[in-house]
């Protein structure tokens, strides 16, 4: 180690002759000497290459100057770091370092920092870096124009903003601290990631180099090309655009929006599900579905949803609920098809009824009640082995009904209340006018019983006709008037010549019990006791260094790997893909 002894402008030592230039070079020898022998062993910065040496007892009492010569810059060594700058300022007595100009810091093989000036701290290895600040690990570069660097806890960090740029994505947040030891970014305040496929923005986000693993908190919102999800705690996979969201989660994907407590999310596969709490709304046909579990396939075009699953649709200013255990939603926005699947029921104000499925198909405008349908028009019960429910294309209001096979239409008696209107036939059509019942066609052995009153309320007596076929006029969901077509045969029974086993007719059953009378009703009991998931990790963070851990291990290893699908979701949830009990 050689020293050049100098007088420079900037430093001047003001010694005057060679004798009091050797007394001082003895006395800082003297003073190492001395420094070394009451610090702890390997806690001393170390000089390696000292250069030009001076003081100034002026601007830096106590102070050791060393600038660089012509071949090499000044060089420092400690606890496994080494430092190169032009100028240093070195507090032997103290411990500490400054260096000014073109400083390289390196820890390692893998760490290095390069600023204009820097204050460093060997008793408590702290580092302060200033003007033009880079710090790289291999993987990634950080620059910011003041950045801390502790030691001894193997993190550095920012408080002015910063940006890190990687293989991947540019990263820029207001406030970051880099963890070394899990080679992790902690970014507050105006993160932005900004990659060729997305951008991310977020008030809190944790990055792995290593990974590009990110764990989102708070308002979090992440725009690609064709989605836009948001939440405020969740987890994004940067390298294939797959991850969940656990907190106040939305995706607008394509032409859906997807809520829900839970949403996972996959580009490659052009995937979502969604758990606890979901609504999907169509945005083009203006169509909401509600569960707790649902998937949609963006590629197909195609969603189902279960666990209390609900459609709503607006039909005539009125909403339309449609219920199944299973509901699927397939096809373009054009051509969309519906179908709940077991244990099917609708609801509508003046309209309501269930059965094993229902199928309903926006080209065609056709909803089909299918296997043991009955529906109640208002206080009208309608039965029969299919029934149809047909809308206009161009107003969407209700058109049409068709009842095939054993169309059978009943309807309390509610003058008298104590029998009951029925019409029967092979097949039923009917029209509806204003989203109202108006004219009812049976055809094919039609057979009617229906009590006449008059306009006392007086009752008159009972008709019971056969005849080929009959047409009630409806008013107010109640029959107006009846016309019999070809060759009816019946009369007009008085109330006492007519038994009461001949006023019924064969295969009457009333189910008046089983009514939908509201909303609620679509639901069974199974449906309201549903228990939902626990969604962890809300109100309590997860240990993402652990998690992030055992992602790494799944995703190394291939005895212990996990579908790239179930591996991005928290280890508290456990149903990444599907939470179906």
């Amino acid at each position: 180690m050689g020293y050049t002894f100098i007088k420079n402008p900037t430093f001047d030592p003001n010694i005057k002759g060679l004798r009091k230039l050797v007394f001082v070079f003895c006395l800082f020898f003297q003073a190492i000497i001395l420094a070394q022998e009451t610090e702890p062993e390997g806690k001393q910065i170390n000089i390696v290459y000292g250069a030009n040496f001076t003081k100034d007892e002026a601007q830096f009492p106590g102070a050791s100057i060393f600038s660089k010569d012509d071949q090499r810059q000044v060089q420092f060594e400690h606890q496994g770091a080494d430092l190169w700058c032009d100028i240093a300022i070195f507090y032997n007595q103290e411990n500490r370092l400054k260096a000014i100009g073109n400083i390289r810091l390196q820890q390692g093989d893998s760490i290095e920092m390069n600023s204009g000036k820097i204050d460093y701290d060997g008793n408590t290895k702290l580092a302060k870096a200033w003007e033009n600040v880079d710090l790289t690990n291999g993987q990634m570069t950080l620059t910011t124009d003041t950045l801390y660097f502790n030691r001894e806890a193997q993190e550095s960090y920012y408080r002015s903003g910063g940006t890190i740029v990687d293989s991947t994505n540019v990263l820029t947040s207001r406030v970051g601290t880099y963890f070394m030891t899990t080679k992790k970014y902690q970014f507050l305040d105006s993160v932005h990631i900004d990659n060729p496929d997305y951008i991310l923005d977020s008030e809190r986000l944790d990055y792995y180099t290593t990974s590009k693993n990110a764990y989102m908190y708070g308002p979090s919102t992440i725009t690609g090309e064709d989605y836009k999800i948001y939440c405020e705690r969740g987890f994004y996979d940067t390298k294939i655009e797959q991850g969940y969201g656990i907190k106040n989660t939305r995706i607008d994907y394509n032409d859906r929006i997807i809520v829900g407590d839970s949403l996972y999310f996959d580009k490659t596969t052009e995937f979502a599900s969604a758990t606890n709490n979901i609504q999907i709304t169509d945005t083009i046909n203006q169509g909401v579905i509600r569960a707790h579990y649902a998937e949609v396939y963006k590629a197909l075009d195609s969603l189902f949803a279960t666990k209390r699953a609900v459609s709503v649709n607006l039909v005539e200013q009125d909403s339309l609920y449609v219920h199944g255990d299973t509901l699927m939603v397939t096809g373009k926005p054009e051509s969309r098809i519906l179908r709940a699947f077991r244990n099917a029921k609708f609801y509508k104000t003046d309209l309501s009824g269930k059965c094993d499925s229902i199928h309903f198909s926006e080209k065609t405008g056709v909803t089909q009640l299918i296997t043991d349908p009955i529906m109640w028009n208002v206080e009208n019960q309608i039965t029969g082995d299919s029934i149809h429910l047909i809308s206009d294309m161009e107003t969407d209001k209700l058109d049409s009904l068709k009842v095939l096979e054993n169309a059978f239409i009943i309807s309390f008696d509610t003058i008298g209340k104590q029998g009951y209107n029925q019409a029967k036939g092979k097949d039923l059509f009917g029209k509806f006018i204003e989203n109202e019942l108006k004219l009812i066609d049976l055809v094919k052995n039609t057979e009617v019983i229906y009590y006449m009153y008059n306009d006392d309320d007086e009752l008159i007596g009972i008709d019971k006709t056969i005849c080929s076929k009959i047409r009630l006029v409806m008013a107010n969901n109640d029959i107006e008037d009846i016309t019999f077509f070809i060759n009816p045969d019946g009369d007009i029974f008085p109330d006492k010549d007519l038994p009461l086993e001949s006023r019924k007719l064969k295969g009457f059953v009333w189910r008046g019990d089983e009514r939908i009378l509201t909303k609620d009703d679509i639901f069974d009991e199974d449906d309201n006791n549903i228990t939902l998931v626990k969604i962890q990790g809300i109100d309590n963070p997860i240990d993402i260094d652990a998690e992030e851990e055992e992602r790494q291990k799944n995703e190394n290893d291939p005895v212990n790997q996990i579908p790239q699908n179930k591996a991005v979701q928290p280890k508290e949830i456990k149903v990444p893909k599907a939470q179906i009990p």
